[in-house]
């Protein structure tokens, strides 16, 4: 009877450890466990230590409250000009209500990929092919609005929505890439002339300012020419006056007049002219001349 008091007691505190382990719930953090009791939802549990009813209540799903990124294969979309684009997107979203997201649409991502296709479906085939490649962020703000509106009653909050590629059809793309490499060429000869132009116009005022400091050196070395000149003559006249001066004061004799005289006719005959008209008033001083350079040779004979 001992045995089986032992054995029974063993037996009822195995079921109550089980009872007890099965009762207690410890939450990670960013998770949240859906608690049903009798197949009705009862609570969510939070992070931390928990107890539940171990005979009644069970834990229906576990939801993580992480932002999550879902990366849809890309799909086929026709714009408004009949071009078929295939488009990659990503959607970042969280769960803000595990309730909702619990009872509220079976299959949430499959959900969320379905009306993200008919979603981006509308967008697009409101655009022209060229409109589509060149509105990424419009098209992404657009489709992140719309989802988010129509994921709310799902527990569901969309962040975020990006187009990761999109690929035109073939016929597109090759007709973009000879349209990409014409403006290169276009932009490159366009950078060349205007470095062609730049250029003659650096060389043409480089010639125009050269030009300029020419002239200018030209007239100042005129000037300082001119300047000399004028300078060279007043400094002549200043000594022929002088040289008046002196002589006036002097009260020279009619033999000193009749010397520089001479020394006028020797300027004047000085080799470079062949003949001198003398006036009659002035024949009396050539003749003084004449007796002058006669006398001078004399003296030169005795010399010799």
């Amino acid at each position: 009877m001992n045995v089986i008091g032992y054995v029974i007691a063993v037996v009822v505190l195995a079921m109550i450890f089980v009872i007890t382990a099965k009762g207690i719930k410890i939450v990670p953090e960013s998770r949240v466990y859906v608690v049903e009791r009798l197949g009705k939802y009862s609570q969510g549990l939070q992070s931390g230590l928990n107890f539940i009813n171990p005979f009644f209540d069970r834990v229906a799903k576990v939801i993580s409250l992480k932002e999550q990124v879902v990366d849809f294969p890309p799909q086929p979309v026709i714009t408004k000009d009949n071009a078929t684009m295939q488009i990659d997107t990503i959607v970042y979203f969280q769960i803000t209500d595990p309730k909702l997201y619990t009872y509220g649409v079976e299959r949430p991502i499959s959900a969320i990929e379905n009306l993200t296709a008919t979603t981006l479906r509308n967008i697009i085939g409101d655009m022209t092919v060229d409109q589509t490649l060149t509105s990424r962020d419009t098209i992404n703000t657009a489709m992140r609005s719309e989802l988010d509106e129509a994921t709310d009653p799902w527990g569901i909050k969309v962040n975020r929505v990006e187009l990761k590629s999109i690929l035109p059809p073939e016929d597109i793309r090759v007709a973009m890439e000879k349209e990409m490499k014409a403006e290169r060429e276009k932009r490159a000869n366009i950078l060349e002339a205007q470095a062609k132009k730049e250029s003659a116009i650096l060389v043409a005022e480089g010639n125009k300012q050269a030009a300029i400091l020419n002239a200018e050196a030209e007239k100042e070395t005129a000037i300082k020419r001119a300047e000399g000149q004028a300078q060279a003559i007043l400094e002549i006249q200043k000594a022929q006056a002088e040289s008046l001066r002196v002589l006036s004061e002097a009260d020279p004799s009619q033999k000193i007049l009749t010397l520089k005289g001479i020394e006028a006719f020797q300027k004047v005959a000085d080799g470079r002219a062949t003949k001198i008209i003398i006036p009659t008033e002035l024949s009396g001083l050539a003749s003084l001349a004449t007796s002058f350079a006669e006398l001078n040779q004399k003296v030169e004979l005795k010399k010799e």
